[in-house]
């Protein structure tokens, strides 16, 4: 079973930081949009705090990839990032960098990795490192309520 290190941000200047991870070796390796559907039952995980979801990747002309995740309880790494259990497939080596936009809420930048990958990711993006946080999407929601007269809307409706 993997442990999963994460950190999250508000991203306030996607190209800009684009820009600094390609300049910094990064690499583009999907442009287009991405769905999470979650599943549980009768709020059965969620009331564990774990997490069982479908994450597909999508062209204009329909899925190119799909990932079926479970993440186990949060907690804190000694270090301050958000850990969990997570069975997941495919497993990637280095860090993964996922700008987020979502239909109403802040854009995010996730940077998911070892704890060398994510430090050397999170200092490519230009971000203050400080900016950076393990809190929970549900926080970032909470804030974002907060400082607006509107919900927050994570995905589109089914179509």
């Amino acid at each position: 079973m993997a442990e999963e290190l994460e950190l999250k941000a508000v991203l306030y200047d996607p190209p800009g930081v684009r820009r600094r991870l390609l300049a910094a070796g990064a690499r583009l390796t999907f442009q287009g949009h991405l769905r999470d559907e979650r599943y549980d039952r009768d709020g059965e995980l969620q009331a564990r705090g774990e997490v069982l979801r479908v994450r597909s990747y999508h062209l204009q002309h329909g899925p190119i990839d799909a990932i079926l995740g479970w993440k186990g309880p949060v907690r804190r790494s000694p270090e301050g990032y958000k850990q969990r259990e997570e069975l997941e497939l495919p497993i990637a080596a280095g860090a993964m960098v996922r700008l987020e936009w979502f239909p109403r809420m802040d854009q995010l930048i996730e940077v998911e990795g070892t704890p060398e990958a994510i430090e050397r990711a999170v200092a490519a993006t230009g971000i203050p490192r400080d900016r950076f946080s393990a809190d929970s999407l549900a926080e970032f929601v909470r804030r974002y309520e907060a400082c607006h007269d509107h919900p927050a809307t994570l995905q589109l409706p089914a179509s």
